[in-house]
């Protein structure tokens, strides 16, 4: 096969209406031109082929040489070709280029014919026919006036086919994709391309779809090659592929089919399970339904006998139905085999139940849907109304009583919007213009709700339409925002009872995914739409926009119960405005919806302790196409009761199902005498406040008592390392002092540099975000811990004397143990809490650099210590055993007035040292407990390093000889008791008592 030579002429040939054809001839000049651009219906050639008269062909002239030949620049006969004896070129063949009808309004559709196309220039200026057969780009074109033009030849391509040489191969790694596959579609240009773009065609609409980058698809271009992924196949993105491009001056399309089979999710059961009894329901149906595919699916039921089979097709799907004429005498499970060629088989089980006489059942009950009796334990299903998908369920309890109905009814016209707001955040359709369609669809939605499931879906199609808007960084005209406003009040205006307490039980997070669409997509007015202000009863906002010249502070006042202030001061706006950027400040007020949000608290807040004003705040800022969150801004609430905590929502914590926090808030006192709640926060977002009536108050002389010990601490304990310098060889000549001053001074040690971490960890910003204030917390944590191990070491050394008291302790196996002990133990437990804590936001408590008190980071420390203090209070229960018996039962009274007042001794030095009055930390931890504890446990706590100075080493008889030999050169009366002294008295009276006995 021979491709004929490229033409040398076109020509326009005119059918008149009425009489014979007439071939007039064109000049070649004018044979280009095209019309002005316009815009008519849509022709659809079959149903309207009376109403189009087809009034023009081009035909396309082959000549033998490349002669041109004159009579073509006249008009010619169809006979003047043969009759004319001159040589002349010999003309080869005649082929049309181009149809041309005009339907009933005057517009014309000129349509071309194979191997040709309108050139891009006049396809740019002139509507699509948009026919539902014509898959070509730029194969047909509307043109308003009747002016000549005609498609133009492709480039030729392979001489066996004489097909058009496209410039492009598309390939795909599958046809048949499985679900949850990822499609790869490639295409390879072997000329320059432009304008490349990709669609979809499902095989229920005629339509294409525009293909962009989203959550599931992706798109990426180089030198000669584009590509098209989409991960996460489903029957959504099954249909006709298409890669539409620009190059050689004509715009070109190359087409993929991708079939994707069903998965068991997808098809529709109904019933789930059946329970039946045979004696009143002797026949009953089953069905499976599917949605629409480009796959042919057949059924297959099992077991069949007795049995008919149909189909049908509803709404867009095919179902599958089984008659079952004879009910089964046993418990018997039906299978509907869903079969297609190429694919695995799809099996769908429905079990049947048969209720035997004797078993418990729920009568029959025609209240408000029709249940017929059940077994109980089983679970009822009835179809829902028209217009709504899903099924209700109703359980039979074990007892034979019906239990509550519990419907998944969702408006079909509802998951319509769902499914193509989820398919625009996937990456399918045009969101700038689908965006605002279905926000008008909303209102009328969202009155017409009726189940939580409404709810649920409405609140999950905002949710996909403002991921769209913000990544797609679309900018919402004023009517699409005031439907938006609209929606949300009927939204927050639903019935708590029936609608939102069922819906919160099925996602409690529900009221959050609420706030962060409506927060995402106020923020979204174009700035010609500005000011704006917009009031409904449950939803207020006014939106400014600011050029370059900007009041020095920004405020908006809203006329609430209680009233609403807010101000951003100047120098938080100025750094925002740069070569001339536009400022938007948008305000929102919401009413109820903290009262729809889960009670969910960060740090520093207490479950179930407080109550809202009924109102949030949401300030937003966007500086030309960006949102900015840092900022400052001052609150008022209005008049509130109780002790108010500024807080604002974060969606980030509690796994990303949002919460309460107070970081980066404070209350201030307003300037008024009025209990107003004022807030200052350091960042954009919605705000609200929380008042706690019981919330105890500040106690300014607690802080300042605190602050006081821990100095007068520090100081004593320096005190205490510099009279061990002077004395350290006197004290420690035998084993057992030896230990004993080791372990208070690895303790001193700690607790002065615990004291001095904690006294100046306010000084430093606090934060999870502050590497300083994170350092400061783990020093304390552990530095903390390790004084609590070293005075456990001690009390150990002790028991042993107690119990062993003629087995003498090696010092090199004992100090190696008591060092590992001290330190070793005390840092595994605080990296084990930095690290466990402290992705989870809950190592820091709010504003401070010390372990959250409300979480488990607190507990770490509190539980160790907890547990030292209670080995050491059996160590001196010991001690004071010791003391006690025998003396007090058999010696003289003077010997009992000794052996008390060495308990009370005792009492005074190893309380203090062996940290017991961390106990009383057991009472501050009560909620509502007065402040008395609070400032006992402080005052023996903080003052702990001078206990230990003064018990601890002041009071010991050797350094009081040794500093008397210093200072005084002289000897020390020996009136005074020591731990060591302690513990030779116990020995020696625990010897005595033996001695007695026998």
């Amino acid at each position: 096969m021979v491709c004929p030579a490229a033409p040398l002429l076109l020509l326009a040939t005119t059918l008149p209406l009425v009489g014979s054809p007439v071939v007039q001839a064109s000049q070649p000049g004018q044979s280009q031109a095209g019309g002005e651009s316009g815009s008519g219906p849509l022709l659809d050639q079959e149903n309207e082929a009376e109403e189009s008269v087809l009034v023009s062909v081009y035909v396309h002239l082959d000549f033998s040489d490349k002669t041109w030949p004159p009579a073509v620049s006249r008009t010619l006969a169809l006979h003047a070709a043969s009759a004319s004896s001159a040589p002349r070129p010999l003309l080869t063949g005649l082929r049309l280029t181009t149809e041309c009808h005009v339907n009933h309004e005057g517009y014309f559709y000129c349509t071309c014919l194979s191997g040709y196309q309108w050139n891009t220039s006049i396809c740019l200026h002139h509507p699509p026919c948009q026919s539902p057969d014509n898959h070509q780009p730029c194969g047909c074109l509307i043109f308003s006036h009747p002016e000549p033009g005609y498609c133009q030849l492709l480039p030729p391509g392979s001489p066996v086919t004489c097909l058009p040489a496209v410039p492009g191969i598309l390939s795909l790694n599958s046809q048949l994709q499985m679900p949850g596959d990822t499609l790869s579609l490639t295409l390879l240009l072997s000329q320059e391309a432009t304008d490349l773009s990709w669609f979809l065609r499902h095989p229920s609409s005629p339509n294409p779809i525009l293909l962009q980058p989203g959550t599931q698809v992706s798109v990426t271009s180089s030198q000669g090659q584009a590509a098209l992924s989409i991960a996460n196949m489903s029957r959504h993105w099954a249909g006709e592929y298409m890669s539409c491009f620009e190059a050689q001056g004509f715009r070109w399309s190359l087409h993929k089919v991708v079939k994707v089979p069903l998965k068991a999710t997808d098809v529709a059961r109904l019933p789930d399970q059946l329970s039946i009894s045979c004696a009143t329901s002797p026949g009953f149906q089953l069905s499976c339904c599917i949605p629409s595919t480009n796959l042919v699916y057949t059924a297959a039921w099992s077991p069949g006998e007795g049995s008919r089979a149909f189909s049908f097709n509803a709404s867009g799907s095919e179902c599958f139905v089984l008659a079952v004429q004879r009910c089964p005498a046993a418990d018997t499970t039906y299978t509907c085999d869903l079969q297609s060629p190429g694919v695995a088989p799809l099996r769908v089980p429905i079990s049947i139940t048969i209720i035997q006489d004797g078993d418990i059942t729920c009568p029959e009950d025609s209240s408000v849907l029709t249940w017929n009796v059940t077994k109980a334990g089983h679970v009822a299903h009835a179809p829902c109304p028209e217009s709504k998908r899903g099924t209700v369920r109703r359980l039979c309890r074990a007892d034979g009583v019906w239990g509550p109905i519990n419907s998944s009814c969702t408006d079909t016209r509802l998951l319509a919007l769902f499914a193509t707001a989820k398919l625009l955040q996937a990456g399918q359709g045009r969101p700038a213009e689908e965006v605002p369609q279905i926000l008008a669809q909303l209102p009328g939605q969202a009155a017409e709700a009726s189940s939580p499931s409404d709810l649920l879906i409405l609140l999950s199609t905002m949710k996909y339409l403002a991921n769209v808007v913000a990544k797609a960084r679309i900018q919402l005209d004023h009517s699409a925002l005031k439907n938006l406003l609209i929606t949300t009040d009927k939204v927050l205006d639903m019935d708590t009872g029936s609608l939102w307490t069922l819906a919160q039980a099925r996602k409690p997070w529900a009221g959050s995914t609420l706030l962060m669409a409506v927060e995402t997509l106020v923020r979204s007015l174009r700035p010609q739409d500005q000011p704006f202000a917009f009031s409904l009863p449950n939803v207020l906002l006014q939106s400014q926009l600011f050029g370059p010249t900007f009041p020095a502070d920004y405020s908006i006042s809203f006329s609430t119960r209680p009233p609403l202030q807010a101000q951003i001061p100047g120098h938080s706006l100025a750094p925002l405005v740069r070569n001339g950027t536009q400022i938007s400040i948008t305000s929102l007020v919401l009413r109820k919806l903290d009262h729809l949000l889960p009670s969910n608290y960060g740090q520093g807040l207490e479950d179930s302790l407080y109550a809202t004003p009924g109102l949030v705040l949401v300030i937003s800022i966007m500086a030309g196409d960006r949102a900015f969150s840092q900022g400052e801004v001052i609150m008022d609430f209005g008049n509130t009761d109780g002790s108010p905590h500024c807080v604002f929502w974060d969606h980030s914590l509690f796994q990303g199902k949002g919460g309460w926090s107070k970081e980066g808030c404070q209350a201030q006192q307003a300037a008024s005498a009025s209990p107003t709640a004022r807030c200052l926060c350091q960042h954009l977002t919605a705000f609200s406040v929380l008042m706690s009536p019981h919330a105890a108050p500040e106690e300014p002389a607690l802080a300042l008592l605190t602050q006081v010990g821990l100095g007068a601490s520090i100081l004593a304990l320096l005190v205490c390392l510099g009279v061990y310098r002077l004395v350290w060889r006197v004290v420690v000549r035998n084993k057992v002092a030896y230990f004993r001053h080791a372990a208070l001074l690895n303790m001193v040690l700690c607790l002065l540099a615990a004291d001095t971490c904690f006294l100046g960890a306010p000084l430093l910003p606090p934060g999870p975000r502050s590497p300083l204030c994170l350092a400061a917390a783990f020093l304390c944590h552990f530095l903390y811990l390790a004084t609590f191990f070293w005075m456990l070491a001690q009390a150990l050394v002790l028991a042993h004397q107690l119990l062993f008291v003629f087995h003498q302790l090696p010092k090199h196996r004992v100090l190696p143990l008591m060092v590992l002990l001290g330190y070793l133990c005390p840092l595994g437990f605080a990296g084990v809490t930095l690290g466990l804590y402290l992705p989870q936001g809950q190592y820091l408590r709010e504003g401070e650099c010390w372990l959250d008190g409300k979480g488990g980071a607190f507990y770490t420390f509190v539980g160790p210590v907890l547990a030292i203090v209670g080995v050491n209070g059996l160590v001196l229960a010991m001690a004071l055993l010791k003391l006690l018996r025998p003396s007090l039962s058999e010696g003289p009274p003077v010997e009992k007035r000794q052996a008390l007042l060495g308990v009370i001794k005792a009492l005074l030095i190893l309380t203090p040292i062996f940290g017991l009055t961390w106990g009383l930390g057991l009472a501050t931890l009560l909620e509502e407990v007065s402040t008395v504890p609070h400032y006992i446990f402080t005052i023996l706590n903080t003052f702990q390093g001078v206990f230990i100075l003064l018990f601890g080493c002041l009071m010991d008889r050797k350094v009081q000889e040794a500093l008397c030999k210093h200072f005084c050169r002289a000897q020390a009366p020996n009136t005074t008791i020591s731990l060591a002294t302690n513990e030779s008295y116990i020995l020696e009276h625990s010897k005595g008592g033996s001695d007695t006995a026998r």
